[in-house]
């Protein structure tokens, strides 16, 4: 049985093909057009997940889409209406998208994808939970999806066993934990469904003082984790903006000016947020762990995105352990929405549970031989070295990252989610105090403050990290073990804010956020053996098996999927080293390189 799963025209649209109960492809649409979330059709990525399968669109079995349009255009409706004659001009703005195309989704799929294929819709949040239990090593788990909004629900919770997910409770809009999250993220002068991942980096360099007015004014929570949050305050339901007038005076002024200097108060109003959300994901955990009785927990929706709050959960020991779609957004919508239609309509079997998640470490997307690579290199004139085997090929990278050069490694099939996992990555030494500074400002782009991740063998995280399990995703944070931090001298303890980015922390300060944590990734020999090789290779000159690990994309732009991009972008930055498949390219050697128009002006922070 061959099914195809579809999310599209919200953000961050995206293709899955299923083979009897399997992925065999899955990929975000941005990697193909070049447009960071796009939230077009998933044209390129259906195209590819059949080739990837080797079939035709004829031959599926059926096409699951991610959730329900009528649903969620009642809700819009509904919504308007509730708050009218207010909003109006969000009403006129976004009707006509969806009179012009959202509502009409079988005749979309059918100019797009093909004729006659029976079509399947799930909803949202139902999508969601299939993503994260289905996959997991669990052969029964409590299952929770938190996320902005679906067509209603902003949160619910059930029970997955066997070929079913049942959801037992649901939150509605307006009230969710994603907006509150985004909110705050258009608040601190970030953009939303993009920025988050900038609060939570912000958070460690502030602290917690608004919380309590989050929780007086903002949210009502209870025990339970249920909450409804006071919409005098938000803009969303009707408006054009996140957040009201009302918020102004609540927290010290207007909302940042995006791309203006942060503040202490904006680095105060990230770790005021981030408390506020990791308590509201405890509180909802420990109720379901209660009413469900369930040892594991599955989670998905944009909010299990937030590794810090992840990372609390596991410590807490509510649950005996926890799995996370590592495509928790809306792309893993399609993923959720093909299993679904294969275990809940078909009433297919689950594959039996052997212990690990079944995701193949989410290389799941495009892949390229060498002989590819070659062909493609040579049109840019580019000079590379085929190296002999993957491990002449490690052992030279390891030896160039050594001596501080910062490597732009493509490798395999490039990873499906938001993370880039030792596929489409850019790797350095995590022991270099000057790399993270290098990387944020002279290869990224991006603003200095925020961290990067670890990437360390799996067999030796403990060692280094205090985490006793895998996290191939880089889902969880964890501290840096005690014997590895510096002891901090009471000058740099006293520093407040932005001042604590360039005082080193541990013995890998590169990776070390400034609250002594790490986002972590534990690479496995049987998901990504060369990249596992690699970082064994570092170790053994080194003594230190990790590794810095960030996206190969710059500013603005979604992650390299072809050679071409790869070796555009490595000419583009700083970037001394280029790695694609077993090509290795250094920039001293390459030719000189023109811009058709001023590119960094673009992508280059104020």
């Amino acid at each position: 049985m061959r099914l195809l799963g579809i999310s599209a025209f919200y953000h961050d649209s995206a293709a899955c093909l299923l083979q009897d109960g399997q992925v065999v492809a899955a990929a975000q649409e941005e990697r193909f057009t070049r447009r960071r979330h796009d939230a077009a059709f998933p044209c390129r990525a259906v195209e590819f997940c059949l080739r990837q399968g080797g079939i035709t669109a004829a031959q599926l079995d059926g096409i699951a889409f991610y959730d329900k349009p009528l649903l969620k255009f009642d809700r819009i409706l509904e919504t308007h209406l509730a708050w009218a004659p207010r909003g109006l001009k969000s009403f006129m703005m976004a009707v006509p998208v969806w009179l012009a195309e959202k509502l009409w989704m079988p005749s979309v799929i059918e100019k797009e994808v093909g004729q006659g294929i029976p079509l399947l819709f799930a909803e949202h949040h139902e999508s969601h939970a299939a993503s994260a239990f289905f996959p997991s090593p669990f052969e029964s788990a409590a299952v929770l999806t938190v996320d902005g909004v679906g067509e209603w629900a902003t949160t619910s919770w059930g029970v997955g066993r066997e070929n079913r997910v049942q959801m037992l409770k649901e939150m509605h809009f307006p009230h969710s934990l994603g907006l509150l999250y985004s909110a705050f993220t258009y608040f601190t002068g970030f953009k939303v469904n993009s920025g988050e991942y900038k609060v939570m980096g912000l958070a460690p360099y502030g602290q917690p003082k608004y919380a309590q007015a989050i929780l007086d004014h903002l949210i009502d929570l209870k025990e339970d984790g249920s909450f409804a949050m006071n919409q005098d305050y938000f803009d969303y339901s009707a408006g054009l903006k996140m957040t009201g007038p009302k918020m102004e005076p609540l927290f010290g002024g207007p909302p940042r000016k995006p791309e203006s200097k942060l503040t202490q108060r904006e680095m105060d109003l990230a770790a005021s947020v981030q408390a506020v959300t990791e308590e509201v994901m405890l509180r909802m955990a420990r109720h379901i762990r209660k009413e469900t009785g369930e040892r594991h927990l599955c989670l998905a929706g944009g909010v299990a995105l937030n590794c810090v709050a992840n990372g609390k959960l596991l410590r807490a020991g509510i649950f005996d352990d926890i799995y996370i779609q590592p495509a928790a957004g809306d792309a893993g919508g399609a993923l959720g929405a093909a299993l679904a239609a294969y275990h809940h309509y078909h009433e297919k079997p689950r594959p039996a549970v052997t212990g690990a998640d079944w995701q193949h470490g989410s290389y799941l997307g495009p892949e390229y031989s060498d002989a590819e690579i070659t062909a493609r290199l040579t049109a840019f004139g580019a000079v590379s070295q085929l190296q002999a085997d993957d491990e002449s090929l490690c052992r030279e990278v390891a030896r160039l990252m050594t001596e501080g050069k910062v490597v732009g490694w493509f490798q395999g099939r490039m990873e499906f989610g938001p993370r880039a996992l030792g596929a489409r990555s850019i790797i350095g030494d995590a022991r270099s105090p000057e790399m993270q500074k290098i990387m944020n400002l002279k290869i990224k782009f991006r603003e200095s403050f925020r961290p990067f991740a670890p990437a360390v063998l799996a067999e030796k995280v403990g060692e280094w990290f205090d985490h006793d399990r895998s996290s191939p995703y880089m889902l969880i944070v964890a501290d840096v073990l005690e014997k590895h931090r510096r002891q901090l001298s009471e000058a740099d303890d006293k520093l407040w804010g932005i001042d604590k980015l360039n005082v080193p922390r541990s013995c890998i300060p590169a990776v070390t956020h400034v609250d002594f944590s790490a986002r972590l990734q534990t690479v496995h020999r049987d998901t990504n053996p060369v990249f596992h090789r690699l970082i064994s290779e570092f170790d053994r000159l080194t003594g230190c098996p990790v590794v810095v690990n960030t996206s190969f994309n710059v500013r603005g732009e979604p992650i390299v999927e072809s050679p071409e991009q790869a070796y555009t972008c490595f000419m583009r930055t700083e970037l001394d080293v280029l790695v694609l498949g077993r090509h290795l390219l250094l920039k001293s050697q390459q030719p000189d390189w023109k811009e058709a128009h001023d590119w960094r002006a673009e992508h280059t922070l104020d």
